[in-house]
């Protein structure tokens, strides 16, 4: 698959602060590449240059072959943009917003009107169309936003932290609008602090820290990068916790970590579900009894955690 967007050595500086260092990046066409990092990694700053909104100081991109720099308006003719913060007319009703933007994209008006219909429909906004905007909750006014950035039909879509605050349903929600794009042809650039979402939505990853690319790869590639599954024991009685750290080293092939004070214990191993088994047998036998034992695999919050040093936690602005 050709790369629908590429960017390469992108440099952007806010006076004292360099934003983007050298940032290199593709999204394959019909794909979706997920651009994880702290806040104020880069990651806003990195679409709003691919969105042609700001102007790199080096650097080169280019979105559906067409040069952002030297041609803006040609690329804003592929691309959709829904950001951090719904940019509705709260006067309107959302059928309005979407006409109205329909409208703007010069899509004549019996077009527009009804790419609102269609669109007020695969949002689950029929009803709520025919309401001012200012009546919708947090969750419809994500929902119309991201409608709004279809209306077009773009071939590529820059989705800048579309789920921030919205509620576990109406996040799924829109994970399955976000699929079904995907699904026809999409080519999709995703900015999230949510790694749920990447772990669900995106083909590829690529992780910025001050600016740069620090890993990029598949969800289960990154996972793979970082360490070995690992068995998680609670035991009831923290007395038993070193007997049962001694016992299952035979396991282990890294450190083990255990904690006193919640009577956890946490093996890294190779071999999955069998290892887990023989591991149960050996507490079983030595008569340590078990609150609580499991095999877990990484995650993308491990992943995160040990290339930036620290929890993703959303926040209200990324840059």
């Amino acid at each position: 698959m050709p790369n629908l967007v590429e960017a390469s050595g992108l440099v952007k500086r806010y006076r004292a602060v360099t934003a983007l260092d050298g940032l290199d990046l593709a999204v394959a066409e019909g794909s979706v590449l997920g651009l994880l990092g702290p806040n104020g990694a880069g990651k806003t700053t990195a679409v709003s240059i691919l969105a042609t909104l700001l102007t790199p100081d080096a650097g080169s991109a280019q979105v559906a072959g067409i040069d952002v720099v030297a041609k803006p308006h040609e690329v804003r003719r592929h691309i959709g943009l829904s950001g951090q913060f719904a940019a509705l007319d709260e006067h309107l009703t959302g059928f309005e917003n979407l006409f109205m933007v329909g409208r703007l994209y010069h899509l004549g008006k019996p077009r527009a009107r009804d790419r609102a219909v269609e669109l007020l429909e695969l949002f689950e906004l029929t009803e709520a169309g025919r309401r001012p905007v200012k009546t919708y909750s947090g969750g419809m006014r994500r929902r119309l936003d991201l409608a709004g950035a279809l209306v077009a039909a773009p071939p590529v879509l820059f989705l800048d932290e579309p789920t921030t605050g919205l509620d576990p349903y109406s996040r799924r929600q829109l994970w399955e609008v976000i699929r079904g794009m995907v699904g026809d042809g999409t080519t999709v650039l995703l900015t999230t602090q949510y790694l749920e979402e990447a772990d669900r939505l995106a083909d590829r990853i690529l992780v910025i820290d001050h600016g740069r690319a620090i890993a990029e790869g598949a969800p289960d590639e990154l996972k793979s990068r970082i360490g070995a599954e690992r068995i998680e024991v609670t035991v009831t009685d923290a007395a038993v916790l070193e007997e049962a750290r001694q016992l299952l080293a035979r396991f282990a092939v890294g450190e083990q970590q255990a904690d006193a004070r919640s009577r956890s214990l946490i093996t890294p191993i190779a071999g999955g579900m069998p290892v887990l088994s023989a591991a149960l047998q050996e507490l079983q036998r030595a008569g340590i009894a078990v609150r609580d034992i499991g095999l877990r695999r990484p995650t993308l919050d491990d992943v995160f955690l040990t290339l930036t040093g620290h929890v993703s936690a959303p926040e209200e602005n990324d840059e």
